[in-house]
This record gives C-alpha cells, structure tokens and sequence, in this order.
C-alpha cells in the first residue's frame, strides 16, 4: 500500500487528536446518565433511591446539564419522590434549577401516575380488592399539601362508577356537606359509596370532626339505601380506616 500523502496523513492525525479532545471534553454526567438507564433497566425503579428514580425524570427535561444536585435538592426540600410530584408548581420552582417547563413535566408524571393507579381498580368489584384500592388512594391523595374529600361511588356490583374529588381546603380542614354528597350520590344512581381525604400533617388518625363528619353522611344517606362502606383517612405515614377502627 503506498504512503498517504503528508496532508492526509496530517488530516488524519488531526481527526483523531479532534475525537479524543472530544471524548475528554464531554460533559461528565454524560456516562453517569448511561449508567443509570442501565440500572433502571436492569433492576427496575424500586432498586433506585428517591432521587436517582426522580433524576431519570429530569434528563429529558433537562438535557444539557448534570440534574443529580437537582434531584437531591428536591428530594431533601419536600420528602420523597412522591411528595416532589405532589408539590404545587409554584413551591416546585422556589428551587433553584426548576423552570416552569421542568415543573409542568414532574406534574404530567403526577397524572400519569395517578391514572395508572385508577386503572387498577376500574371494573374490579371494590370490596374484594382494598388493597389495590388502599393503593390508588395513597398514591392520588396521601401527599397532597391541602385537604382534599373525595368519594368514589358505587354501583350494586361495588363497581366503581365515579372517582370526584368533592372539595379541597386549607392543609387541616375540607368543608364537607352531607346533602351535596346524598345529591350527587342520586344523580349517579350509585347503591354505595367510599369517603376517603387526606391529612397533609402526615398523621392519618380520625379526628372527633371526622367521625361526627362521617356520621352525618350517613344518617342522610340511609334512608336513600345508599350504603356508606368506608371512609379511609390517608397520611403520609400510613391510612386509617373508621370502619377498621369501629367508628362507624
């Protein structure tokens, strides 16, 4: 084979000192964000910690920087993975590096989420499935930063007809109005339904409002033959239910 002239041979010297200037130059959370795919990949998101589950959600979000300080930064302001998508967009960008963009991506991963967890109990008879629906109701409520009612309503299958979030309060109080819930009860021609809020403080434990709350719904709704089967507190540390605790 003959010898490359002395300008391609030179090209070619250069070609490569340009690939290693390159390759040494490339950001170093280029491998990190490799590694990480494959441990997701390989041992799936419940090997990861909070934080290394919530910097896979940043890459796409934020594709050009290293989002590891981020992600913990996140995690150590609001808790936990979970907390981080249940926070409020406006609370989401008081940290340094989240835009409103990156803010609305974490909500979407919130709903989708959400939507998942709904689809578990979907034409499942309720009754026989508590823990899918223990699951669902912590993973759509449980972290929550204000008090939200929510009844899921019944067929007389105690299949699931609706899913309605009936007020949202401050962080320690939703107004709940026992004729409004008869009234929608009725509309959907529901034979049954589930109460379930959250409390923000992190402790699921009735209080004396609750129970009295929950007493009421009841005593208008008996006479209608609506059942009243439940009604599940949920806190971050746990649920409560007052039919388990014979408060109802």
């Amino acid at each position: 084979m003959p010898p490359l002239p002395e300008d391609a041979e030179a090209g070619l010297f250069a070609d490569s000192a340009e690939a290693a200037s390159l390759s040494k130059d490339a950001p170093h959370y280029h491998g990190h964000r490799d590694r990480l795919r494959e441990k997701f990949a390989a041992a799936g998101g419940d090997a990861l910690p909070d934080y290394e589950l919530l910097e896979l959600v940043l890459f796409r979000a934020i594709p050009r920087r290293d989002v590891k300080p981020l992600a913990k930064a996140l995690v150590a302001r609001f808790g936990s993975f979970a907390e981080v998508l249940s926070a409020e967009p406006a609370r989401l960008m008081e940290v340094p590096g989240v835009s409103a963009g990156v803010a609305s991506d974490l909500k979407v991963i919130e709903a989708a989420g959400r939507r998942l967890a709904r689809g578990a109990i979907r034409a499942r008879e309720l009754l026989s499935s508590w823990g899918a629906l223990h699951e669902y109701l912590r993973a759509t409520m449980a972290f929550a930063p204000r008090e939200e009612f929510r009844i899921l309503f019944l067929d007389k299958r105690n299949q699931l007809i609706a899913d309605e979030v009936q007020g949202r309060g401050t962080v320690d109080h939703t107004p709940v109005y026992p004729r409004e819930v008869a009234r929608r009860a009725l509309e959907l021609s529901a034979t049954a339904i589930i109460l379930a809020h959250n409390h923000p403080s992190g402790d699921p434990a009735p209080s004396s409002a609750d129970v009295a709350m929950t007493r009421e719904v009841i005593a208008v709704l008996t006479p209608l033959k609506i059942v009243v089967h439940d009604h599940v507190i949920l806190g971050r540390n746990g649920h409560a239910s007052l039919k388990g605790l014979k408060l109802i």
